[in-house]
């Protein structure tokens, strides 16, 4: 298996509009995004942009088998590697867009987290409008939405405008403080 720090870099080298980051997520934006998450076969884990499994490796430790867990990633080297890595995970190549319909194939328990781990500051808008419609399905059965933002991007138009249709349809939202050992810095 490839170093993390490698992997990402190459990704973002192959396509750096839908990759969001050169660093793998630290593990304070791994615990902070999985705080009070506790999955089990009918409440499952439904992460997109599974990226090189730097979250991934922490919700390992916290699923109760690979039952309550569904992941999926667009990029099909970093999905072999991850396959390779974590074998007791089910994760998919495949598009977010199609979150739904690859849960409802899957077979596995009602999408109880949702942990969205995807640049939609760098994603064209109409991908962040069908990924938003994606999540909004899940949203509608219950579903609680764990997301970050880097610190950077907060403020630009895409990320305001994410915040404010998520607020409209769902309310108003809990913000972490920055957390500062991540890089780059972000919210959750």
């Amino acid at each position: 298996m490839k170093d993390e720090n490698i992997q990402l870099l190459q990704a973002f080298l192959k396509n750096p509009g839908k990759v969001g980051s050169i660093t793998p997520s630290s593990p304070e934006l791994a615990a902070k995004m999985l705080q009070g998450v506790k999955p089990d076969a009918d409440n499952i884990v439904l992460e997109l942009g599974v990226g090189t499994g730097a979250i991934t490796k922490y919700l390992e430790q916290i699923i109760p088998d690979r039952n309550s867990y569904l992941g999926i990633e667009l990029d099909s080297e970093l999905v072999e590697n991850l396959q390779a890595g974590h074998p007791n995970l089910n994760v998919v190549c495949a598009n977010a867009m199609d979150a739904y319909e690859i849960h409802r194939k899957s077979g596995l328990g009602k999408v109880r987290y949702l942990v969205c781990c995807l640049p939609f500051v760098s994603l064209p808008k109409e991908v962040t409008e069908r990924v938003l419609s994606e999540v909004e399905k899940f949203m509608h059965e219950g579903c609680e939405l764990r997301m970050f933002q880097y610190a950077h991007g907060y403020y630009l138009p895409p990320a305001i405008k994410i915040r404010e249709y998520l607020r409209d349809r769902y309310g108003k939202s809990k913000r972490s403080q920055l957390i500062l050992k991540n890089m780059p810095p972000a919210f959750t």
